[in-house]
């Protein structure tokens, strides 16, 4: 559900402030816990540091995200992998022929100085 039209884009004051000592060439990380901050066009062009609950998240803002949350670029979950032992037993498999076919390659390669 979004904001009412009548009240506008939420966009943290302390956000704003930070923004307005930095030019745009600047290169420092601007350290936030703020998620639900909504994307300006002023802060196109800077690093953001967005606290996903553990750490921060470096997010560098260009024009096309201009009007999505700061917090929808900061993952607050972690993806393991999909699958059990069939997928552990699959990906073991693959690893195997990638070192049969780099011994395979190392052994057809010439040796320099023989002849």
């Amino acid at each position: 559900m979004s904001r009412s039209l009548k009240k506008g884009p939420y966009v943290d004051p302390r956000v704003l402030k930070k923004l307005e000592g930095k030019k745009l060439g600047d290169r420092t990380i601007i350290k936030t816990w703020s998620r639900a901050c909504t994307i300006s066009p002023e802060m196109i062009g800077f690093t953001f540091g967005v606290h996903n609950g553990r750490e921060f998240v470096s997010v560098f803002v260009t024009e096309d995200m201009v009007g999505h949350k700061l917090g929808e670029f900061s993952s607050t979950r972690k993806f393991q992998r999909h699958g059990g032992k069939m997928q552990k037993d699959l990906e073991a498999a693959a690893k195997q022929r990638e070192l049969d076919a780099a011994k395979a390659a190392k052994a057809a390669a010439p040796v320099a100085g023989k002849k």
